[in-house]
């Protein structure tokens, strides 16, 4: 329960920081985005962002199993 309620505290202020307008873009899609205007920028922009973050998360899952599954072994020994 509370490593659960640790890693909890550590990613709601990650959350609520990633609210702040972040720049994901390189200077290739910077002056496509730039042409586009302000609103489709800022969708790109997102995108960006979201494509970045899901090896991330895919990553830190995968490590969070095996993590989970070496515990469980360790303890049975």
């Amino acid at each position: 329960m509370k490593k659960t309620l640790l890693i909890f505290l550590f990613i709601l202020p990650i959350l609520l920081i990633s609210q702040i307008t972040v720049e994901a873009q390189c200077s290739l899609c910077t002056k496509t985005a730039q042409q586009l205007g302000e609103k489709p920028a800022q969708g790109l922009n997102s995108g960006i962002l979201y494509l970045m973050m899901m090896p991330f998360a895919i990553v830190g899952f995968i490590g969070f199993r095996w993590w989970k599954q070496n515990k469980a072994i360790e303890e049975q020994s």
